[in-house]
C-alpha cells in the first residue's frame, strides 16, 4: 500500500516550539516586551517603575517595580505557560479588571530570550532569583518588588531578529509603550534609561488635576493649552449605580490638528487600545471642523462595565470588542462634540490681559457707548448697511418645503421663533472689555473685520464667520424638525452582498429612524423605497450602501447627518455675507456677538479659522516698543 506524498502523521508539538509560536504572536519587538512587563508591574500595585534598556531593548530590557512581589513558592510557576494570578474561571475572563490575564507573556518571552526574575515580598528576609533557562532558584538582594531582566531578545529565533529596525527606532517604540502607560496612570512614576543614561522621567502626581499634570508632562504644556476638557456620563446606570459609559479626557482644538495621527490616544478601562469604533466616533465629531486631511489630537478615557467589553480578542491586548458598539460610538462622539461646541473666544479673553487697551481709553474716554460708533461713522469709517438675511431668503422657502416645521403644543404656539434668515439686530454697546471678540473698529478690504478687545487686535474673516453662524442655525432647525422620509416613486434596486441583506433585515428600526426604507427584493437584491426628504435628489443606492456599511460597524446616523450637513453647508456658504460687501459698525458688532454665542464658531464649515487674536505684546514686538 503506497503512502500519499502529501501524507504527514499528526503529532503533538514539543513545548519549546509551542512557546516560540506563542512568542511570535505576543512579542513583535522589544516594545512588546516592555508593554507586557509594565502591565504586570501595574497589576502588582507598583508606585514607581523603572525601565533600563540597551541597544534599543535588543540587548537588555530590565523592568524594576516596587509592587507586592512574587512569593518564592510561586516564582517557578510564573514562567510556565498559562500560569497567572489574574483569573481563575470563565467568569473572571468575562469581566477582566487587570492589565494582564492570559499568563502567556513571561513564558513567551522566556522562550526567545535569556530571562531572569528577582522578586521579594513584604516581610521576607531576602529576595529570590529565578533563572529562566535552568529553572535554578537562589537567594538575591533587593527590596520589595520585582525585577525582570531580558537579555538578547530573539537569540533563539534569529530569523525574527532580522526584522528589527535600528536601535534608535526600537528605542522610540519602547518609549512610546511607556508613554501610553504613563498617560493612564498619573499616580505611578515612570523612568526610562538607555545605555546608562536617563531618557525620560515622569513623577507620580496626585490630586484632582493629576491627569492634567501628567498629560502636560508627557505630551507637553502646549497640548494641554490647545485642548478642551471632555466629560460625559451616559444616563443608563450599571447594577452598582455607576454610569454605563463614562468618557473624559482632553480633545485638541481644530487649530492644533496635525498632518499625522501620531497624537491620538484612547483608553478603555485603563487599557490603551486601537479601536475602529472609538477612532471613527472621534473623527465624526471633528467632521466639519478640520481643514483637508488634518488629524485631530486627543487623549480620551472610557470607563465601561467590564462585562460589556471583550479584551480577549488579540494576543497583544491592543484590540477590544464591545457588546454594543453603537452605544460606545454615540457616547464617545457626543462627549467630543459637546467639548468642541463651545466657542473659545471667552476662554481666550479670560486668559488675556486684565487691563483694557484700546484707542478710547488712550483718548480719555473710558466708557465707550453707542455714540462712539457715530463718531467713527462721521470720520469716514461708516459703511452702507447690509441685510444679513438677504441672500438666504430664497433658501429658507426651499428649506421649509424640505423640512416642514412641526406644529407646536398649544402652550407654545405664541412663543417667538427664530429662523436662519433672521436679520442681524443691532447690539447695544456696553463695556467692550466684557466682549471676548471685542468691539469692531473697521472693515479691511471688504473681507476682514478689525476689532479691539482687552488683549489687543482681533481679525475676523466675516464670510467664514457668518457662514458658520448660518450653518449652525440651519442644523438646529433640522434637529428640531426631525428627519422626514419621502417615498420613492420607483424603488431603487441594487445587487447586495449577503452582509448587506442581513444588516438591512436586522436594522429595520434604525433605518426608519434615519428616514430610510430598505427591504429585501430577493435573496440577493435590496430595494430602497424611501429616503430622507432632504436627500431625495441624491443617489439613493449609494446612500443605502454607505449606511449599511456603517451600520455593520458603527453608528450609521452619521452617514445621513453628514449628507444633510453637506447640503446645509452649501446653503450656508451661498447665503453668508460675501466679500467686498460693506458692513456698518453696528452690523459688524452684531456679527461678533453672534460668533460668541454660536457653537463651533471658531472654524467655518470647511475647517478654516474664522478669527485670530494678535496681542498687544505681539504688536509691541512688531514696532520694537520697550526695547
Amino acid at each position: 500500500m503506497s503512502i500519499h506524498p502529501l501524507r504527514r502523521p499528526v503529532r503533538e508539538l514539543p513545548d519549546e516550539l509551542i512557546s516560540q509560536i506563542a512568542a511570535g504572536e505576543v512579542v513583535e519587538r522589544p516594545a512588546s516586551v516592555v508593554r507586557e512587563l509594565l502591565d504586570n508591574a501595574l497589576d502588582a500595585g507598583a508606585a514607581q517603575v523603572t525601565v533600563r534598556l540597551q541597544a534599543g531593548g535588543v540587548r537588555l530590557i530590565l523592568v524594576e517595580d516596587d509592587g507586592i512581589g512574587i512569593p518564592r513558592e510561586e516564582l517557578v510557576l510564573a514562567l510556565r505557560r498559562h500560569a497567572t494570578s489574574k483569573i481563575a474561571s470563565l467568569q473572571d475572563l468575562e469581566s477582566v479588571g487587570t492589565m494582564g490575564f492570559r499568563g502567556e507573556a513571561l513564558a513567551a518571552i522566556n522562550a526567545i530570550a535569556d530571562m531572569s526574575l528577582i522578586s521579594a515580598v513584604a516581610g521576607a528576609e531576602h529576595a529570590w532569583q529565578l533563572d529562566g533557562r535552568t529553572g535554578e532558584l537562589k537567594p538575591a538582594a533587593r527590596g520589595r518588588g520585582t525585577s525582570v531582566e531580558v537579555r538578547e531578545l530573539f537569540y533563539a529565533t534569529p530569523a525574527r531578529r532580522k526584522f528589527l529596525k535600528t536601535d534608535a527606532t526600537e528605542l522610540a517604540h519602547c518609549i512610546e509603550a511607556v508613554r501610553r502607560h504613563a498617560l493612564v496612570r498619573p499616580d505611578v512614576g515612570f523612568a526610562i534609561w538607555h545605555e546608562g543614561k536617563p531618557v525620560e522621567q515622569w513623577r507620580a502626581a496626585s490630586g484632582s488635576d493629576a491627569h492634567r499634570k501628567r498629560l502636560a508632562d508627557v505630551l507637553g504644556s502646549e497640548f494641554v493649552g490647545q485642548s478642551v476638557e471632555v466629560t460625559y456620563e451616559s444616563s443608563a446606570r450599571r447594577a452598582d449605580g455607576l454610569p454605563a459609559i463614562r468618557v473624559w479626557g482632553l480633545a485638541g482644538v481644530p487649530d492644533a490638528a496635525r498632518s499625522r495621527a501620531d497624537q491620538q490616544f484612547a483608553f478603555v478601562n485603563g487599557r490603551y487600545v486601537r479601536d475602529k469604533v472609538v477612532t471613527h466616533a472621534v473623527r465624526s465629531a471633528y467632521e466639519d471642523l478640520l481643514h483637508g486631511h488634518r488629524q485631530p489630537v486627543y487623549v480620551l478615557y472610557a470607563q465601561i462595565d467590564p462585562t460589556r467589553v471583550d479584551v480577549n480578542v488579540h494576543p497583544t491586548k491592543i484590540e477590544v470588542r464591545f457588546r454594543d458598539s453603537r452605544e460606545v460610538h454615540q457616547a464617545v462622539r457626543r462627549a467630543t462634540e459637546n467639548a468642541l461646541a463651545a466657542p473659545r473666544a471667552a476662554q481666550a479673553a479670560q486668559a488675556g490681559a486684565a487691563r483694557l487697551v484700546n484707542g478710547f481709553a488712550a483718548a480719555g474716554d473710558t466708557s465707550p457707548d453707542s455714540s462712539s460708533n457715530t463718531a467713527f461713522a462721521q470720520q469716514g469709517w461708516g459703511q452702507s448697511a447690509i441685510d444679513f438675511a438677504a441672500n438666504l431668503r430664497n433658501h429658507v422657502s426651499d428649506l421649509e418645503a424640505l423640512w416642514p416645521v412641526r406644529s407646536l403644543p398649544a402652550g407654545e404656539q405664541n412663543q417667538p421663533t427664530r429662523d436662519a434668515a433672521q436679520p442681524v439686530q443691532a447690539v447695544p454697546l456696553s463695556d467692550p472689555g466684557e466682549w471676548p471678540l471685542g468691539r469692531a473698529v473697521a472693515q479691511l478690504q471688504g473681507i476682514y473685520i478689525l476689532a479691539e478687545n482687552r488683549q489687543g487686535l482681533v481679525i475676523v474673516d466675516m464670510h467664514a464667520a457668518h457662514e458658520r453662524i448660518v450653518y449652525e442655525r440651519l442644523k438646529a432647525q433640522i434637529d428640531a424638525a426631525g428627519i422626514h422620509s419621502q417615498p420613492l416613486l420607483i424603488p431603487a434596486t441594487f445587487a447586495a452582498t449577503p452582509q448587506e441583506v442581513a444588516t438591512a433585515e436586522a436594522s429595520t428600526g434604525t433605518l426608519a429612524q434615519l428616514g430610510l426604507d430598505i427591504t429585501a427584493f430577493s435573496t440577493r437584491t435590496l430595494a430602497v423605497r424611501a429616503v430622507p426628504t432632504s436627500l431625495a435628489q441624491g443617489d439613493a443606492v449609494e446612500l443605502a450602501r454607505t449606511v449599511l456599511a456603517e451600520l455593520a460597524q458603527h453608528d450609521a446616523s452619521t452617514v445621513v447627518e453628514r449628507a444633510q450637513n453637506e447640503l446645509l453647508s452649501s446653503m450656508a456658504c451661498h447665503g453668508a455675507v460675501r466679500a467686498n460687501r460693506q458692513l456698518s459698525l453696528e452690523e459688524m458688532n452684531a456679527l461678533l456677538r453672534q460668533m460668541e454665542a454660536t457653537e463651533r464658531s471658531d472654524q467655518c464649515n470647511h475647517g478654516r479659522p474664522t478669527w485670530r487674536q494678535i496681542s498687544i505684546r505681539e504688536l509691541d514686538a512688531l514696532f520694537m516698543r520697550g526695547r
